[in-house]
């Protein structure tokens, strides 16, 4: 006999010893398999797969100067971005952004800083011009107005009609004189105006080319401290990469989370969220290493519950704070999440399997006794259930249905009416307090600054 064969025949043995050793609970003469109802600790557990993320993170974000508006930047591509997981010190090169959009718009912003600077020299000559003409004809009307006072003075010895007309021309040479000397100011500010608007429009576009230059040189990225580099995940998906599009409103490239704080967000189905609380323990295995176990505490349960993927079911967000602090773990490491949804220290449990039912009546078959025995449950995990009414320790109970059950007679009915009565009594108080709930939404709320009317009050002397 090969040595082969010899090897699997005693594997085959030892898997039939272990068998009789398990189903040692008992096989009678009839076939019939039982149990004997223990008493002890007992524990439900909900079972979960989760994924490890840091509760504080620092962003890394893109140059300061992205986020100014008058840079008329949209978005910007990353061209090139460190690996995910690339241990970092502070000041460590992150990532490379994309310099041709920049480099697009300091291009346009030079072309049109030299053009008003152009305009603005135009302008400049152009009110140079402009109030030298109006210059020389303050000068024009000064020496008309000189004129006219001399026609003045020599029309003395003339007759009255011709010294009259001299007055007048006199008068209107004073008038002109005085507006164009109030035209001159007035066409002075105007210009002043017209040039100081152009300096305004230059100045503009340099402080503009400035922030460019700043920004066009600030397109390297440094991380801020030491820590794990880790890739940006977005709300509805995906991750920042290398060739991902980032804009002033969302300028994360990357995070560094804080290792010392670290949680498992997983997702529980709605059929084992009723079990989950907050404040439960739960013990958190890493897939990465599976002789590590650590230990951490349920901190948060969503309200509401959200669609799996290609599927009806729905789950709930759950995040386990993880207790204490190792070297070894690293963000989006999966783990297996054991939560403590109940311990009991010393009460009765059985196997699920013995637990049959019948018109909603859920009972037990008493071996020995050969009774069918109702029975009052709590909490189950994937093995045994918890009785709460029913049964003692050490009453030995069938695993499998006997073959004359027939004969068995049904007792406990007392047990089956408490167990309705607590439901009835379960289903008003739900009903009482939805009612009470629906009286509270519907009753009037007072508008804000209001005050209740008062009824008249005569006070009698």
């Amino acid at each position: 006999m090969s040595k082969t064969r010899i090897i699997y025949l005693s594997i085959a043995l030892i898997a039939i010893i272990s068998l009789a050793f398990v189903f040692r609970k008992k096989d009678t003469a009839d076939g019939m398999l039982v149990f004997k109802v223990k008493k002890g600790a007992f524990e439900v557990l909900v079972y979960s797969t989760g994924e490890l993320e840091s509760e504080n993170s620092t962003d890394i974000m893109a140059p300061k100067k992205f986020q100014d508006r008058n840079l008329r930047i949209r978005e910007l591509t990353i061209t090139d971005l460190v690996t995910e997981g690339t241990r970092v010190d502070s000041g460590d090169y992150v990532a490379t952004l994309d310099k041709k959009e920049v480099e697009e718009q300091l291009k346009s912003v030079q072309d049109e800083m030299e053009k008003t600077y152009s305009e603005m020299q135009d302008a400049m000559v152009d009110s140079s011009l402009n109030l030298s003409n109006q210059r020389d004809q303050i000068m024009n009307a000064s020496l008309d107005l000189a004129e006219k006072r001399i026609v003045v003075e020599e029309s003395i010895y003339e007759s009255p009609s011709v010294q009259k007309k001299a007055q007048m021309d006199l008068n209107k040479a004073e008038r002109k004189y005085e507006q164009e000397v109030k035209a001159y100011e007035l066409k002075k500010q105007q210009e002043e105006n017209k040039v100081k608007r152009k300096f305004i429009d230059y100045r503009q576009q340099k402080d503009r080319m400035e922030d460019i230059e700043e920004l066009y040189n600030a397109l390297e990225v440094y991380s801020p401290k030491e820590g794990i580099i880790t890739y940006k995940k977005y709300r509805w998906g995906g991750i920042v990469k290398t060739g991902s599009k980032i804009n002033p409103y969302n300028p994360i490239i990357a995070t560094i989370p804080d290792m010392s704080n670290m949680t498992s967000k997983t997702f529980i189905n709605e059929i084992d969220i009723s079990k989950v609380k907050v404040g439960q323990k739960v013990k958190i295995g890493i897939d990465a290493f599976p002789k590590k176990e650590l230990s951490g505490e349920v901190v948060t349960i969503a309200n509401i519950g959200q669609a799996m993927p290609n599927s009806d079911a729905k789950v709930f967000e759950v995040k386990i704070k993880v207790f204490g602090e190792d070297p070894v773990l690293k963000p989006a490491m999966t783990t297996s999440n054991t939560i403590v949804a109940s311990n009991s220290s010393d009460t009765l449990f059985i196997p699920s399997d013995a637990v049959f039912e019948n018109d909603s009546v859920q009972f037990v078959y008493v071996n020995g006794k050969r009774k069918k025995q109702i029975v009052a449950l709590g909490d189950a995990n994937e093995n045994f259930i918890l009785v709460k009414e029913g049964l003692t320790e050490g009453d030995e109970i069938c695993l499998n249905i006997p073959e004359d059950e027939e004969k068995w007679d049904l007792t406990g009915f007392e047990i089956y009416a408490n167990i309705k009565r607590d439901k009835e009594i379960a289903n008003q108080n739900a009903e009482e307090a939805a009612r009470q709930f629906q009286l509270d939404k519907n009753k009037p709320k007072m508008k804000m600054g209001s005050m209740p009317q008062m009824g008249s009050v005569v006070i009698s002397k």
